[in-house]
């Protein structure tokens, strides 16, 4: 029987926004977008329905618990790259995005993944939701399976954008953004997947990502919606 090997990837392993980092993030980002209904829209309509790859690991149903602690960085960070010193929403989660695709299990450990994906992460608890970003990530068994191939992944970025409800809203009230300068973009691209004896694989990704780029700061990463808006 062919073995399936799984890819790290945003469609299979993303667990959602916690509800109330989905209120706090909302009323920061999307009040704009008139009433609850709208918000709910943008965060939680229409899927991406990427499947993954032929011979991919089976992805479990379920993902880490929202209460997982990030390993702390003296676990070092294996290949997951630093996050870099930009300014402008949609370069950074273009970034983001090639960071989350990305992935090494031949020199970097679970833990390791975590601790570098963490390092992305806004420092303000009230619009972070690490929950939604450590989702990504499969649970240490998984994890396993995927090291015991080789498996590991790279990804091309094709382009951002502000989806158009998200710049809508912006036209509609520009002052709404001011309270957290959360920024709704979305992000396309490719990645792929490599293995052992010379096992790989493409396949077109999208996610949507919350990012905060206060005046004079570098942006950082806030979340990761259930799904995709264009």
């Amino acid at each position: 029987m062919r073995n399936r090997f799984s890819s790290l990837s945003l469609s299979s392993y993303g667990s959602g926004w916690s509800a109330n980092r989905r209120i706090a993030i909302g009323a920061a980002v999307v009040a704009v977008l008139l009433a609850l209904a709208a918000i709910v829209a943008l965060l939680t309509g229409g899927g991406n329905g990427h499947q993954a790859p032929d011979r991919a690991v089976a992805a479990p149903t379920g993902s880490p618990s929202s209460s997982e602690a990030a390993p702390k960085p003296s676990s070092g960070t294996g290949s997951v790259p630093k996050p870099p010193r930009i300014a402008e929403p949609v370069a950074y989660a273009k970034a983001a995005a090639q960071m989350l695709w990305s992935y090494d299990t031949r020199d970097t450990s679970r833990n390791q993944q975590l601790a570098g994906m963490r390092a992305w992460m806004t420092t303000e608890t009230k619009y972070a939701d690490w929950a939604s970003v450590a989702g990504q990530v499969p649970d240490p068994v998984v994890w396993s399976r995927m090291a015991d191939q080789d498996q590991h992944a790279t990804a091309h970025i094709t382009e951002g954008h502000y989806p158009g409800a998200f710049k809508q809203a912006l036209a509609d009230d520009p002052s709404a953004i001011t309270e957290a300068y959360i920024y709704v973009v979305t992000v396309n691209g490719t990645q792929q997947i490599a293995w052992k004896n010379g096992g790989a694989g493409a396949e077109e990704r999208a996610v949507t990502l919350a990012v905060q780029c206060r005046p004079n700061h570098d942006c950082t990463l806030a979340a990761i919606a259930p799904s995709v808006t264009q």
